[in-house]
């Protein structure tokens, strides 16, 4: 993969809290940092951070996507490959920001919900369990997984980070460069 540059595309990650697509998306923008890859990383917590105001409803959810899609698609249109990590719980959403982006790849991290909970370091899961917290995906929001993803990645399977990193690039090396 060194020095090599891949095609601009945007890699979108979506799945449950805690199954693993923000680590995965994070050792992966290292990985083709360190080998030289220019890209733009756009990760749901961090763009929480900027825009606290952003809801969680249905309608909130599909908006904050819809204006990430659109600068990912922005990004991709000018040449940058992006990574994107978020829930993005809804199919109609993500579906939407595949139309607008030339080349979408989604990664489907597709951690069961039982294990996302068993490693919910910060207790959400069971917040949401008892009422604490509404709209909170895979308890009292759905989440719509994708129906043909381009990467499909199981993390209870025993799959380590290294070797998702591998098969998205691996992926890349098939399909962008």
């Amino acid at each position: 993969m060194q020095d090599r540059k891949f095609k601009p595309a945007v890699l979108w990650f979506t799945g449950l809290s805690g199954s693993g697509k923000s680590t995965i998306a994070e050792k992966l923008v290292a990985d083709l940092k360190a080998a030289g890859q220019e890209l733009e990383y756009l990760d749901g917590d961090r763009v929480r951070e900027i825009f606290p105001q952003t809801g969680f409803t249905r309608e909130e959810r599909d908006l904050h996507i819809r204006r990430i899609g659109f600068i990912a698609s922005l990004l991709e249109k000018h040449g940058v490959l992006v990574v994107a990590s978020f829930v993005s719980p809804y199919r109609e959403a993500r579906d939407e920001v595949r139309r607008r982006c030339r080349h979408f790849i989604e990664v489907h991290v597709s951690t069961p919900l039982e294990e996302c909970e068993r490693r919910d370091v910060k207790g959400l899961y069971a917040r949401a369990r008892k009422g604490e917290i509404s709209h909170f995906t895979g308890i009292s929001d759905p989440y719509e997984p994708p129906e043909n993803p381009e990467i499909e990645l199981d993390t209870a399977s025993g799959i380590s980070v290294e070797e998702a990193c591998r098969r998205v690039v691996q992926y890349l090396k098939d399909h962008c460069l």
